[in-house]
């Protein structure tokens, strides 16, 4: 398991756990950030991502990203 945030770019991953504050993870929820959703890293850029998931493209800080816990 490891962060969102460390994931290399177009490789497809599970999500685990979103952690983080009530309000951060509800705000994750209602993007598509659940556990078992798949997610890829399309671009990174300064820390921050772009990704797919659930047939959009979301950007999300690093911080953010950091608080989803993925399986490679």
């Amino acid at each position: 398991m490891m962060p969102l945030s460390m994931m290399e770019m177009g490789k497809p991953c599970t999500i685990v756990r979103v952690g983080g504050k009530e309000e951060t993870r509800k705000f994750l929820e209602t993007l598509g950030f659940v556990p078992d959703a798949q997610v890829t890293v399309v671009a990174t850029s300064q820390g921050n991502s772009i990704v797919n998931i659930k047939e959009s493209r979301v950007a999300i800080g690093k911080d953010m990203a950091s608080k989803i816990q993925v399986n490679p």
